[in-house]
């Protein structure tokens, strides 16, 4: 459930935050996916029996006998490796915002962010041809010294079971993740000198008004282009067109008919075990997406109200939203970076041998102030997510009801399984679910889908009035 990254921080996730390290990018997926416990009482602990088999096929898996699922309960080895697993990443989120922060500190008080703008003026006299030598330096520089981060993650990732994917082609992920973010970078640093140039006062809102259009146009091409770089995406009617039957008939019954051309299935179990599904793109190339992970762990009806889930994203306009909203952010974040610019040059710019804004050296700085700007915005972009994620919550609940049999009871369980397989924390510390969670805790959202009953209270459904009777 990608929501939070490309949603709610479309702005400064997939614009600027292009030009922050790599592991900067990974740690706020980590963030993203680390979707948590219940804040009030802490899972029971069953007997390993009580408990299927996380990461078997359905076709593999022994069914055991359940009532009700009314909260979230783990095995003992599941409980101490989701413990484990996820205290390890929360700690891993802070060590790399920690190292990003201190490498682009250094790169500027040792003077190498200067010895780069040097080796650029070496090559070329001509300014913009400048950029295309030194931005890219300065990436790769920052991202090499990030690079452990991100190598320690990924063997954290393979010791949990939650990734499957080789050295190699991990490797060659990188190597594209790195090429694409470059390629956004130099756009975005030479619209952002020019908007230096020409008015150095006011250069945060033209570079505002000038990077709008990229965002939009990086969220457009996402699922066309960029995706397709790093998973294998095929439409979900031609392995299984009874579940996109099913679909359609929730979407008709709502009145919110999505096209079966939009319903995309992600070939995810080539790298991961863990499950998901999420809603992306812009016009043309809005949609669906779920992991075939996804089908193989949960039941036909389970993953019915997982993609209800993510139908209401797409029904709710949250990708909008969430643009507007990270809009407004990066226009704040701009003026608080022209802010912090002058007074960071007039202060230590002759100690790192900076010239003024329009060196290309000070684009460090910038990055800098930027990700401090990011790290302290966790919170309010997390909690605007989850506002969002529980209402998407309420609307695949509402949009299964009447159709899927026992339909409270299939969504809670939905959410076990997810906490089973992807190793949710059984109970994170209130400052970690503040700071880090972009999703309501998963024993919360459990317990909501048993109380939320409107029809038997002859109450109206907040979204899918179709369904009320």
């Amino acid at each position: 459930m990608r929501m939070g990254r490309l949603l709610c921080t479309a702005v400064l996730l997939c614009g600027v935050a292009s030009m922050i390290p790599a592991a900067e990018r990974m740690l706020a997926m980590v963030t993203l996916a680390a979707k948590s416990a219940d804040p009030q009482a802490a899972p029971q602990r069953p007997s390993p029996s009580e408990t299927p088999v996380p990461g078997m096929p359905k076709s593999e898996r022994v069914e055991q006998p359940r009532g009700k699922t009314e909260q979230y309960t783990l095995s003992e080895d599941r409980y101490e490796k989701a413990v484990a697993y996820s205290r390890a990443a929360y700690a891993l989120y802070f060590v790399s915002y920690f190292v990003s922060f201190a490498v682009l500190l250094l790169l500027l008080r040792l003077g190498v962010a200067a010895r780069l703008r040097d080796l650029a003026e070496r090559v070329t006299g001509l300014r913009w041809l400048q950029g295309f030598v030194f931005v890219p330096l300065l990436i790769l520089t920052s991202d090499i010294f990030d690079l452990p981060v991100r190598l320690y993650w990924h063997s954290l990732s393979l010791r949990y079971e939650q990734s499957i994917e080789r050295w190699g082609p991990w490797f060659w992920d990188w190597t594209k993740e790195e090429l694409v973010g470059t390629f956004f970078a130099l756009i975005l640093a030479l619209i952002l000198f020019a908007a230096i140039r020409r008015s150095p006062r006011r250069w945060w809102l033209y570079f505002w008004f000038a990077s709008l259009p990229i965002f939009l146009g990086i969220v457009f091409i996402n699922p066309l282009i960029i995706d397709p770089l790093f998973h294998k995406f095929e439409p979900l009617d031609k392995e299984h067109p009874q579940l996109v039957d099913a679909i359609e008939k929730l979407t008709a019954n709502a009145g919110v008919p999505i096209p079966r051309n939009r319903i995309f299935l992600m070939r995810a179990s080539e790298k991961s075990n863990q499950i998901n599904a999420y809603v992306t793109g812009l016009g043309a190339s809005k949609r669906v997406v779920v992991w075939d992970t996804t089908l193989q762990k949960t039941s036909n009806d389970e993953a019915l109200f997982i993609i209800g889930h993510e139908l209401g994203h797409y029904v709710l306009g949250h990708i909008w939203k969430g643009f507007l909203f990270g809009a407004t952010a990066l226009l704040c974040a701009l003026y608080l970076i022209f802010r912090g610019l002058h007074w960071m040059l007039g202060r230590w710019g002759r100690d790192w041998q900076l010239y003024g804004l329009e060196d290309w050296a000070s684009l460090a700085a910038f990055l800098l102030l930027l990700q401090l700007i990011m790290f302290f915005a966790s919170p309010v972009v997390n909690g605007v997510t989850r506002m969002q994620e529980h209402a998407a919550d309420v609307y695949g609940l509402e949009v299964i009801h009447g159709i899927v049999p026992n339909a409270e009871e299939v969504a809670a369980h939905s959410f076990q399984i997810l906490g089973e397989v992807d190793l949710e924390d059984p109970n994170p510390p209130a400052f970690i679910r503040f700071w880090l969670y972009s999703h309501p805790p998963v024993a919360e959202r459990l317990i909501f889908a048993h109380s939320y009953d409107p029809w038997s209270k002859g109450e109206s459904p907040r979204y899918v009035k179709a369904h009320a009777p």
